[in-house]
């Protein structure tokens, strides 16, 4: 596979899993944590930090809206619930395991 077919087919799996979290606005954060180790959040840290990179500014605020769709303060009014203590419980236990260099959680 070439260099600019690759970019165009991660790109296109990011747009998609960006589709595939919208339609699953029942998973909450500490579930992705929990299980994965990385959360919406997470990808919008990411995606921040590679258009500075880029010299794209950007502030995690705008990041935040490509990956929820909408303003997060608006995403967590509808889609957010309070955490259990349970899933606490188990964040607490994996999130040393979770800690990313590139600015997740």
């Amino acid at each position: 596979m070439d260099e600019q077919t690759r970019i165009e087919v991660e790109a296109a799996a990011f747009r998609d899993l960006l589709a595939h979290l919208d339609k699953r606005s029942d998973v909450q954060n500490i579930d992705l944590m929990n299980l994965a180790g990385f959360c919406r959040n997470c990808l919008a840290k990411w995606y921040r930090s590679e258009a500075e990179r880029r010299g794209v500014a950007m502030d995690y605020e705008q990041a935040r809206e490509r990956v929820y769709g909408m303003p997060y303060a608006q995403w967590k009014e509808r889609y957010q619930h309070e955490a259990s203590a349970e899933q606490k419980a188990r964040f607490q236990e994996t999130s040393a395991d979770h800690a990313d260099t590139r600015g997740g959680h």
